[in-house]
């Protein structure tokens, strides 16, 4: 087996740690146990939570992309049924079945193994959204709320059947696309809780969150703006808070530490946490998240279902989200048509999952127009549509710019597009303008790519880009590895420094203070701008090109999309719709039609139990 794990690594299906995994959890090095721990141990890296054992045939081995190794590893297991490989995962040391209650290294449930920590976070996450209850309130009360907080409409108002199902749920989840309200319907949200509260003559605790420090401080930006048309007295907007925090900050994260200030032993102190980009969340997260909550608190989740899941393990916004084409149960679809007004349609079944209830989507777009290229982009390619696509692309309309990728000459006309896209940001850095100009300035453009690796990833987008504005005479590059900083380098934050603020996804730049001593400047989620001395910085990278995951909660007046020149496994339906949202206003789009294609018609499917367990 040792030469086969070698032959894996090199063609990097495993790394040297999945197969390290694999030989210390097996005692008897049994192939079967070996080549399933290593697998799971892979497949937990690519996202997934668990490792379903109808997937272990020749044919699905390594995705189908390498046959020949992969019947040699089934010749080696011995060309085993499931059945098989379940009794011998059963007879394992390593192994435990999910109703023996064992602490061991992996975990048996039915036809998924899972790791232990893996499972224990999914029962508990699983627990708590089985237990959601639709709370007993005054509905007149809150019905007069609503009226006075959502103007009358002919159309079905699904914000207002959100902040309906919001203020009587202890736990709601409400995703919406881009420019379908989330922000204005959370900001009416808060006004009809506070109002509710401020009846009962009860001060409520609101706390604002999201995963990363760019989101958290979008959602401080965008709700705070919202919220000053609500209206509510000085002292009910008293009770809101200043600003959003990451969830790291807000659970308490402890350098050096896994484990958060804030757990089931040391509660939080609240009684409304509103979580934003919950797409974001995974699923360990989401277990410590949730495993802090005060027993009576309110928990609402905002997100798109729809954008690319979480960059660790997990998809728990889209596995819950799966339910909400159920229906609402007959008794809270009346209950929403009694406090909306609206007609709120029932599903017939009695034995539906119980978080149906506590779900709504937004399904209007306010940001784009019918005649939008973004807005109808977007649509086709979270449909699949992919005749569609090439349509709208073909059409080349006013806001999306399509660049077919086939020679070195089109290659080199993304880095001189990206080079006059950056010209005002790099004007901004040369005339000295504050560094909240230049961080403003620089979020007007973005270059978005798959990839890390290569001449189409982050680390060649950035370094050909470094080069061109050095030629240029734009930016004075060093050409120290001991110091790569310079006046306007964009850096990302890649690895969370708790005592300085700074979480994994923060975009600061590098700016000469007052003294002409450099300094990364970046905007903190209370809206502040601060500057860290560069040596200070926990480990960071250039930014003029960022990985599509790392947009996420970031948008940008323009957004440009590089696909590579041939099809990876990362390009999927989730990433080019991700990517494509980010837009604002304007949409490049830098591939050849066949990558796109089958990015577009490549759905991301993130293998768990937890929807399993929702039923």
């Amino acid at each position: 087996m040792k030469s086969l794990f070698n032959q894996a690594i090199e063609l990097r299906i495993f790394t040297p740690l999945d197969v390290q995994f694999a030989y210390s959890i097996s005692d008897d090095k049994h192939p079967i146990v070996l080549m399933l721990a290593a697998l799971l141990s892979a497949e937990t890296m690519a996202g997934h939570v668990c490792l379903a054992l109808a997937d272990v045939v020749p044919e699905k081995l390594f995705a189908g992309r390498h046959p020949e190794l992969a019947a040699e590893f089934w010749q080696k297991m011995g060309e085993p049924s499931e059945q098989v490989l379940y009794q011998t995962l059963k007879q394992a040391n390593a192994v435990s079945l999910s109703t023996e209650n064992q602490v061991s290294p992996l975990i048996l449930s039915g036809e998924y193994l899972y790791f232990q920590r893996m499972w224990q976070y999914e029962q508990h996450v699983a627990k708590f959204f089985s237990n959601t209850s639709i709370e007993k309130q005054n509905n007149i009360q809150i019905k007069e709320i609503l009226d006075n907080l959502f103007p009358t409409t002919d159309d079905i108002d699904w914000q207002k059947i959100a902040a309906a199902v919001a203020v009587t749920s202890k736990v709601s989840i409400i995703s919406g696309g881009p420019g379908t309200g989330k922000t204005t319907t959370v900001a009416r949200i808060l006004a009809a809780l506070i109002k509710l509260e401020a009846k009962l003559h009860h001060k409520i605790r609101i706390e604002l969150a999201a995963p990363t420090g760019k989101a958290a401080a979008r959602l401080t930006e965008s709700l705070g703006e919202a919220m000053k048309k609500m209206p509510l007295t000085d002292a009910e907007r008293a009770v809101l808070p200043n600003h959003a925090k990451t969830l790291h900050r807000l659970l308490g994260a402890q350098p050096e530490s896994q484990q958060f200030r804030y757990n089931r032993d040391n509660r939080l102190s609240l009684d409304v946490l509103i979580v934003d980009e919950a797409s974001m969340v995974d699923l360990p997260m989401m277990s410590k998240l949730l495993e802090s909550l005060p027993e009576n608190a309110k928990l609402i989740f905002l997100g798109d279902k729809d954008q690319l899941a979480s960059v660790e393990a997990g998809a728990v916004l889209g596995d819950i989200c799966q339910f909400a084409d159920n229906g609402y149960s007959i008794e809270r679809a009346s209950q929403l048509s009694a406090l909306t007004g609206d007609s709120v349609a029932a599903y017939a079944s009695p034995n539906g999952p119980i978080i149906r209830d506590n779900l709504c989507l937004l399904r209007k777009s306010y940001r784009f127009s019918a005649d939008s290229g973004i807005g109808q982009l977007a649509f086709a390619v979270n449909e699949g549509n992919v005749s569609r696509v090439q349509q709208l692309l073909n059409q080349q309309r006013p806001d999306v710019h399509c660049y077919i990728q086939e020679t070195a000459d089109d290659y080199a006309q993304i880095l001189l597009d990206a080079a006059e896209n950056y010209k005002e940001y790099l004007l901004a850095v040369k005339d000295k303008e504050d560094p909240e100009q230049v961080l403003k300035k620089f979020n007007q453009y973005r270059l978005l790519t798959a990839l890390r690796e290569g001449p189409f990833g982050v680390i060649g987008l950035n370094d050909k880009l470094e080069k061109l504005f050095h030629r240029q005479g734009i930016i004075n590059r060093p050409y120290n590895l001991l110091n790569k900083h310079y006046a306007g380098r964009p850096i990302m934050i890649s690895r969370n420094d708790s005592p300085l603020g700074l979480f994994n996804g923060d975009i600061g730049i590098i700016l000469p203070d007052e003294e002409n001593a450099l300094r990364a400047y970046f905007q903190f989620p209370d809206g502040t701008i601060r500057g860290v001395q560069p040596n200070r910085l926990p480990q960071h990278e250039t930014a003029y090109a960022m990985t599509v995951h790392k947009s996420q909660g970031s948008e940008f007046a323009h957004t440009a999309l590089v696909l590579p020149n041939v099809y990876s496994p990362v390009m999927t339906r989730e990433l080019v719709y991700t990517a494509i949202t980010r837009a604002k206003k304007e949409l490049s789009l830098y591939g050849s039609p066949k990558v796109l294609r089958r990015a577009v018609e490549t759905p991301t499917k993130r293998r768990s139990g937890l929807a399993t367990q929702l039923i």
